[in-house]
């Protein structure tokens, strides 16, 4: 079954009255599981005349509130724009600007002869926001750059989770509910064939797990639901002997290695997002000028050009709402030629940069190899040729209570900022959400799939995805976790 011959009537955005984000499992994978190219067939460029490329994403996200009329949920965006005096909620219509440019941005640059790249990533819970507030000038500017083949190759598209959950700290089995709802609701929007094509993935808060089983199910989850390869933050990673990142490895793809606490191992492939959070670098068009100082590096036996890759809010602060449409679009008259009749520096979209060096011959078992921050320290106390739960849980806990620096919270874009100390409040609850929800839905959808499709389980699952978003713990004590309280209240009520 190709991608367009999915039955469009059961990806309805909106079903039952909620966002589509479940039941048409089996078809999904059927659009995902694939490696086909999805870049190759449409891009311009030529590997030997490319010097150094470079790769930016825009990450986009409004949660989902309980705080509507009579409490019913609502985009934080429509909030924003309800209550324009609190706050910084006075930028909404900025915001909302933020979410849609992109779509004016690339095909007036197309139209220009320029060459120009971006990878979006987008929550559900924003997509369906925007579907709420009637924004169909927001969607239609989105599908344009998404669905028109002309810019196929200008955006890609990351997947992401879909209701921005913090993975370290997410329970286990709802990692892939999370991955396989954005799945369904992307497709539910842009179509099946726009699904195709999505091959990376971005975390949110750019939080990699480092607890061993963990790391694992996130990796086999990422598989599973047909990613290549994921967007890891350059201090979130260690190589297999416990040293960071050499310098020149950041700048090619590297083979992210998790091993279990039954002793499997599983690997994907990851494009190292380099430095700091600061949405200065985006905005200024940073990992342009970064590329312009790099050049080939050898990966085996092939020679290839360095890729700098970055991620930033694509709308918050004034960098982002000024700077970055003032210096995005004369980057790409620079840079008209290059790659096509001139070697030089290009921007490159992550999934065609990892193509390309396929094409060449490169092998992904030849990229250099890393793990989860911190797990050498585990590993390095662990009998490989024996390694059980028990064993590895042990020594977690012993190096918990004799070395101050380690901690299986996983790490993200920041470093001060933990998604776990002090919000036992939030993740209690959360924890006792998603252990209700499996015990009352497993065992029905272990009998018949097609449970997946009523509006009780739809439902619940969304309560349960929503409740896990971040930023119930990002914003401090008070509305917010008054907010996930109030989320965890009625789906502790759908689970009676």
């Amino acid at each position: 079954m190709t991608a367009t011959t999915l039955n469009s009537s059961n990806l309805e955005a909106i079903r039952n009255g909620m966002p589509n984000i479940c039941g048409e499992d089996a078809q999904i994978q059927q659009i995902t599981n694939h490696n086909d190219p999805v870049f190759l067939p449409y891009s311009n460029l030529n590997l030997d005349q490319i010097s150094a490329g470079f790769a930016c994403a825009l990450h986009m996200h409004q949660p989902t509130v309980p705080a509507g009329n009579n409490g019913e949920l609502i985009c934080n965006l429509q909030y924003m724009f309800e209550h324009q005096g609190e706050g910084d909620n006075h930028n909404a219509s900025v915001f909302a600007w933020c979410y849609s440019r992109m779509g004016e941005f690339i095909p007036e640059l197309v139209a220009n002869g320029c060459n120009p790249r971006i990878m979006l990533d987008y929550s559900g819970n924003l997509l369906w926001g925007l579907l709420q507030m009637n924004r169909h000038d927001v969607l239609d500017n989105l599908k344009k750059i998404t669905c028109d083949e002309k810019y196929y190759s200008h955006v890609e598209w990351l997947g992401t989770m879909w209701s921005h959950a913090v993975i370290p700290s997410t329970p286990i089995p709802d990692l892939k509910l999370h991955i396989q709802a954005w799945q369904h609701y992307f497709a539910s929007i842009f179509g099946p064939e726009a699904l195709r094509r999505v091959k990376g993935f971005s975390p949110p808060e750019m939080a990699l797990p480092n607890h061993p089983d963990t790391l694992f199910e996130y990796i086999k989850a990422l598989k599973e639901c047909g990613y290549r390869w994921l967007l890891v933050q350059e201090h979130s990673v260690e190589r297999l002997d416990g040293s960071g990142l050499h310098h020149d490895d950041k700048y090619i793809p590297n083979r992210l290695v998790a091993r279990n606490s039954n002793g499997e191992t599983i690997s994907i492939t990851a494009l190292i997002k380099t430095q700091g959070s600061d949405t200065k670098l985006v905005a200024q068009m940073q990992p342009y000028h970064e590329a312009k100082g790099r050049g080939k590096q050898q990966i085996g036996d092939v020679s290839v050009p360095s890729c700098v890759s970055q991620i930033a809010d694509g709308e918050n602060g004034g960098v982002m709402m000024n700077e970055f449409p003032r210096d995005f679009s004369p980057v790409w008259y620079d840079l008209k030629d290059n790659g096509i009749n001139t070697t030089g520096v290009v921007g490159l979209n992550g999934t065609e940069y990892l193509e390309m060096l396929e094409a060449a011959g490169v092998q992904p078992e030849d990229y250099p190899q890393c793990q989860g921050v911190g797990q050498h320290k585990i590993w390095q106390r662990v009998d490989l040729n024996n390694v059980t739960p028990e064993v590895v849980n042990q020594t977690i806990q012993t190096l918990s209570e004799t070395d101050h620096q380690f901690h299986v919270d996983g790490a993200s874009w920041t470093n001060d900022l933990s998604w776990v100390k002090g919000y036992e409040n939030v993740l209690g609850p959360m924890t006792q959400l998603s252990a209700a929800f499996h015990q009352k839905y497993d065992p029905l959808v272990q009998q018949d799939n097609s449970v997946t499709q009523q509006a009780d389980y739809q439902e619940a699952l969304l309560y349960l995805l929503l409740l896990e978003t971040s930023c119930f713990r990002y914003w401090g004590q008070g509305t917010w976790t008054d907010y996930a309280e109030e989320l965890y209240r009625r789906g502790a009520a759908l689970m009676q």
